[in-house]
């Protein structure tokens, strides 16, 4: 059921798949890269609400669960036209509601930053978005004992394990679905599964993410197991168009600009009602995207 806003003639009501055109269309609006695949995936895996303006959709923005106490928010958007009515405020005000005391992230662009405040929203860390056409990298030396190799049946759980642990967000029903739609490879000694790393096509080319690396022996050695899964990708993938979103603290940032990957974006990680506390045995070296985190 649809519902007026209370200060215009907008209505709201639930996003569904139908409105993925109207929503790609929006997001193209603003020169963001998303093709209709990229929001059917993330639409799929969430739920949200767009604003309409008679038949036209002039806003979105989705949300998604993590478990029984973490969630994020993301893929808000208004067009350029309509912006100034206050319908990015009542799309968050409705994520909110649905998301209710849950430990909520964001990404927030600044013209976003000041709403997000208001609504709660503290920042707790920044987000580097590189992109560019890769070149081939030069071979990262792993740690003795320590072997890439493709992914297999018997590593679901694992990963859901590593990237819950990592990201301090129950991943148990997103990376399954992720899985469905990227190639993968992990990392192992002995049988001990030490991090893996995600490859999908995404907006202009591929995205690699999320990249998890065991950081037991320290952040340097946690580094070098990230520079080594993300090389292998840009190894196959050399001349083609990919992109990374990493932490801002992640010391990735010169290397993967020499592997042709600028830095060309920061954003701001915003939390509301606390603090994601990961594991500090592991590192997250790459999200999955901004909007699911």
């Amino acid at each position: 059921m649809s519902e007026s806003h209370p200060q215009s003639a907008l209505t709201y009501r639930a996003f569904t798949e139908a409105d993925i055109a109207a929503a790609h269309q929006l997001s193209s609006a603003f020169r963001w890269p998303h093709k209709p695949d990229d929001w059917r995936f993330v639409a799929r895996n969430g739920a949200g609400f767009v604003a309409q303006d008679g038949g036209q959709v002039v806003g979105t923005a989705l949300y998604w669960q993590y478990g029984d106490d973490r969630g994020s928010l993301g893929m808000v958007i208004v067009a350029p036209d309509q912006q100034g009515r206050g319908i990015g405020r009542a799309l968050m005000e409705k994520l909110l509601d649905r998301l209710g005391d849950r430990l909520t992230i964001l990404h927030a662009t600044p013209a976003g930053q000041p709403l997000y405040e208001k609504l709660g929203f503290r920042a707790v860390g920044k987000l580097d978005q590189h992109q560019g056409t890769a070149v081939q990298p030069p071979l990262v030396e792993l740690p003795p004992g320590e072997r890439l190799r493709p992914l297999s049946a018997n590593d679901p759980d694992r990963l859901v394990d590593l990237a819950s642990r990592a990201s301090d967000l129950d991943r148990g029903r997103i990376l399954p679905a992720l899985l469905d739609v990227s190639d993968g490879i992990a990392l192992e000694h002995d049988g001990e599964l030490l991090g893996f790393a995600l490859f999908r096509r995404f907006g202009r080319g591929f995205a690699i993410g999320p990249v998890v690396a065991s950081a037991k022996d320290g952040d340097d050695a946690a580094r070098v197991r990230a520079q080594a899964m993300i090389a292998h990708w840009l190894a196959l993938h050399a001349g083609r168009f990919v992109r990374i979103d990493t932490p801002a603290d992640s010391g990735l940032t010169g290397w993967l600009e020499a592997q042709g990957l600028e830095r060309v974006d920061t954003v701001v990680k915003m939390a509301r009602n606390g603090t994601p506390a990961a594991d500090p045995s592991l590192r997250q070296f790459a999200i999955i995207n901004q909007a699911i985190g």
